[in-house]
């Protein structure tokens, strides 16, 4: 099993890598990493490598360049390594914004190949 995420410069996007990371580490599986394709390619591996390390040890990286599109690039990357989950970030949302996902969410959630963890950045009491 793999285990793939997207990389985002957002709280949202950090929060993904964050549960990625710790999720592949405790399952001792692989974790491919989509960038964004709106930054360099080294910016992002090396920011990634970063976190890894400091979060992860031991776990198995690749990063993957993404087209702009990072739904379909999350997708994509996870029916080309058989992944078994995709992590989102999801961000906080106004009462009547929670009618409806977000677009991106929503196509992940509905065409993945896989399962998804959706998470956000803290809570509500």
């Amino acid at each position: 099993m793999t285990i793939v995420v997207g990389h985002l410069a957002t709280p949202e996007g950090q929060e993904a890598l964050r549960t990625a990371v710790t999720e592949a580490r405790e399952r001792a599986v692989p974790l491919v990493v989509v960038t964004s394709g709106k930054r360099p390619l080294d910016e992002c591996r090396s920011e990634t490598e970063e976190l890894v390390g400091r979060l992860g040890a031991g776990v198995d990286l690749r990063v993957e360049e993404g087209t702009g599109d990072l739904a379909e690039d999350l997708i994509r990357a996870a029916a080309s390594v058989g992944a078994g989950l995709i992590v989102i970030g999801l961000r906080r949302r106004s009462p009547v914004g929670k009618l409806i996902l977000g677009a991106g969410a929503q196509r992940i959630l509905v065409e993945a190949p896989c399962p998804v963890l959706a998470v956000k950045v803290g809570s509500e009491a």
